[in-house]
């Protein structure tokens, strides 16, 4: 099944069932993106992904998550988006850009007052990421705004779609959940104030570009945090999103503060994917086509995944950071079952303090390989990323954003 098309409802077709989803490159010069950038899309393209999901691009400059962003809030980079978006077509693929806000999830070494529905701060973020600032209602409606601006400029460069990223506890996640968005006003309270943000952004963006022009969604299962945001609030937003029509739907879950996308659970490991026990509930509410992300490494296990009837495309993000051409091996018979480990210095103390943060920063160091016209290098040092990270971004930038 891996190998059979699949056209979304809008009558846009992927040509296989490989949907490679976003993580961040931060290959940005200046918020612009690079031809770094171009040449890491095409390789993934030619590697034989139906579907290619960019990292973060933010839809303003004070809503970066990292330094290495690109940001999208004008045309002025038009002629390198559209290149980026026509490397990312090669071998007729589809290319969406993944829109975001990283809300209060953005570091003082790029925002030294970040905002949120609330000021409910971040546990365990002092020293790198300042106590944000509400909101004002008139602010809310001015990121609606820049969310449809961004999608705008994304269809004219020639993306396929976009994907509203609304998962991990950026910005749009933060009004979702309970625990970070205590506001009393129109955009607070009830699921479906919470809600509210995600729709008028999904409604706007909608009624702005073409019917062939995809737009989806990155959902959490669940924030995995006590008062946050749990399944049944998610369920509830997968059924309004699919009567409105969302084009799809990519399952993730968890946030900063309880990073559930990278951590593999043992109950789950087994079935090489962590969320495709919510997928079964999904599908009983929603026939929008379904994408789960994490934990696929093998063959047998995507097709049974998909065999199910419970989810429509696989997501794959970090294998292809390693081994781009993936879905290509899968289809000529070559591929050996990729085995990734986590990625540590071997000092337990170092290893625990700044081990998830780390792990995303050697997987970028991959694509940055990649990039540059150089192959993966699987045994790259920790250490050696480590002090990269340290130069670059000084000792506040031991943390980096998660598309």
């Amino acid at each position: 099944m891996l190998f059979q098309s699949f056209t979304f409802p809008n009558g846009t077709t992927a040509k296989n069932r490989f949907f490679k989803s976003a993580m961040e490159e931060q290959l940005a010069i200046d918020n612009q993106p690079t031809q770094a950038l171009v040449n890491l899309y095409r390789t993934w393209a030619m590697g034989g992904a139906g579907v290619l999901v960019t990292g973060n691009v933010m839809v303003s400059p004070n809503g970066k998550g990292s330094v290495g962003d690109v940001v999208v809030s004008d045309d002025r980079s038009l002629p390198m988006l559209k290149a980026w978006a026509d490397a990312g077509k090669t071998a007729g693929t589809l290319m969406i850009m993944q829109i975001n806000h990283a809300g209060k999830q953005s570091p003082k070494a790029v925002n030294r007052e970040p905002v949120a529905p609330s000021t409910v701060p971040l546990v365990g973020m002092d020293g790198f990421i300042n106590p944000p600032r509400a909101l004002q209602a008139v602010e809310v409606e001015q990121i609606i705004g820049e969310f449809i601006t961004t999608a705008k400029i994304a269809e004219q460069a020639g993306f396929s779609g976009v994907q509203i990223h609304a998962a991990h506890g950026y910005l749009i996640s933060q009004f979702l959940s309970p625990h970070h968005n205590t506001r009393t006003d129109d955009w607070g309270g009830s699921l479906a104030n919470r809600m509210s943000f995600l729709l008028k952004i999904y409604q706007g963006i909608r009624a702005t570009v073409r019917p062939d022009f995809l737009v989806g969604v990155k959902l959490n299962s669940a924030d995995f945090q006590k008062g946050g945001f749990d399944e049944n609030d998610s369920l509830a937003v997968v059924a309004k999103l699919s009567e409105l029509g969302i084009d799809f739907i990519e399952i993730s879950g968890g946030n900063y503060e309880s990073p559930a996308m990278l951590a593999e659970k043992s109950s789950t490991r087994q079935r090489e994917a962590f969320f495709l026990d919510y997928a079964e509930k999904a599908r009983k509410i929603s026939q929008v086509p379904l994408i789960i992300t994490g934990g696929f490494r093998s063959e047998t296990a995507m097709n049974d995944a998909l065999k199910s009837g419970n989810l429509d495309l696989i997501g794959i993000a970090r294998p292809l950071a390693l081994m781009p051409d993936l879905p290509n091996q899968i289809q000529n018979g070559s591929y050996q079952t990729l085995t990734t480990n986590r990625i540590k210095t071997g000092f337990a103390p170092l290893d625990k303090k700044v081990g998830a943060v780390l792990e995303m920063d050697w997987y970028m160091s991959q694509m940055r390989l990649i990039g540059e016209g150089k192959s993966p290098n699987p045994k790259l040092s920790a250490w050696k990323v480590l002090l990269h990270t340290i130069v670059a971004n000084g000792k506040a930038g031991l943390s980096t954003g998660r598309s």
